[in-house]
Formats: structure tokens, C-alpha cells, sequence
């Protein structure tokens, strides 16, 4: 029995020292760890390009839970993008599991109670609404253990897609096959 616990205890101190220098410290993603980054547009005036102009009351929905109209008690609008007050750059997200992404963009949004003000429930939101569609190839970059992948964007295109009274007016990628690698930099500008 002796024999044994000589052997054993030795054996069971080498198996925690080998556990305890296994972890390593990189166990938690820390939080500034760049992540999948957004698309980043800044917005300058149509009629002095060299002016940053700011739009109002802004909200953005993906366009795959958009409906015309579109309920005032929806859950599926952008989360910094509801009744924005006024800015002039906008950070979209795009999809990590497709080669698209699609936004409706609402300028000027109010809720419109649709002439009934006593009665919520056919509320809608109202305003200018414009669609801008996304093209772009993805790529899975390796991160760290803690944190994993991210995806990274290459050959970026964004089109606004035409309506009667567009206030979006033009898009400009800020480089020749824009890629969208992280969210510090604009990526593209859009005048309106």
C-alpha cells in the first residue's frame, strides 16, 4: 500500500501541473478583439460633395423583414437605427452566411396612426424609404482560440435601387474592389 500511495501521489502532482499549464490566459475573447466588422458609409451633400451632410429621424430595417407598410410595433429594426435623430455616417452589418445583404434605409420616419389615434394596431412607419443592396465575396479569418473566426468582406459592391422619389442619390466605394476588413474606415459615401 505504501508502494502505492509513493507512485500515485507523485503521478497525480504531475497530472496537475500538465492540466494547470495547458490553460492558457486567452480563455475569454477580450472585449476591443476586432469581430466581424459592419459596412461603414459616410453621408455628404448632393449638391457640395465635399460636405458631410446629416440625415433625420433615420431607421434601417433588413429588407428581408420589411413590408410596406411596416408596422409601427415591429422588433426587426436595426438596433441603432431606430428614429435616429440625425447622422451623418451609417455602420450596417452584413450576412456572414451569404453573398448579399439588403437594407431599406427611412428617412425623415414618423409613425403614422393611420387616422385612427385611439387604436395602435394599424399603426405604420412612414417616411422616405430607399433600398441598398450589398454584393460581396466572403472569407473566414482565424481570430484567436478564444474568439474564433471573423468574416472579412472582399470585392464589395452597394447599389441603390431606384424608386420615384430616391434620396439617396449616388454610392462611391473608397477604393478600387473595396474590401470591408474592419470598421475604422469609411467604405463607402452616399450623397444625398
Amino acid at each position: 500500500m505504501k508502494y502505492y500511495k509513493l507512485v500515485f501521489i507523485p503521478l497525480l502532482l504531475l497530472a496537475a501541473v500538465a492540466i494547470s499549464l495547458a490553460c492558457e490566459p486567452d480563455d475569454i475573447c477580450p472585449a476591443g478583439t476586432p469581430t466581424t466588422p459592419r459596412l461603414v458609409i459616410d453621408l455628404y451633400d448632393a449638391q457640395n460633395g465635399d460636405n458631410k451632410k446629416n440625415v433625420f429621424k433615420l431607421v434601417a430595417i433588413g429588407s428581408d423583414f420589411y413590408t410596406n407598410p411596416m408596422p409601427a410595433d415591429t422588433d426587426k429594426i436595426l438596433e441603432d437605427y431606430n428614429f435616429l435623430s440625425q447622422t451623418d455616417e451609417i455602420r450596417l452589418p452584413l450576412k456572414t452566411t451569404e453573398n448579399a445583404t439588403k437594407f431599406v434605409l427611412i428617412k425623415d420616419a414618423f409613425i403614422n396612426d393611420n387616422g385612427t389615434p385611439n387604436d395602435p394596431s394599424d399603426d405604420f412607419i412612414d417616411g422616405n424609404a430607399d433600398t441598398i443592396s450589398m454584393g460581396f465575396s466572403r472569407e473566414e479569418v482565424y481570430v484567436s482560440r478564444a474568439c474564433g473566426y471573423k468574416t472579412i468582406y472582399k470585392n464589395v459592391t452597394l447599389t441603390i435601387e431606384p424608386d420615384e422619389d430616391n434620396w439617396m442619390l449616388s454610392s462611391i466605394p473608397l477604393s478600387d474592389n473595396q474590401s470591408v476588413e474592419d470598421d475604422f474606415q469609411t467604405h463607402f459615401n452616399i450623397t444625398h
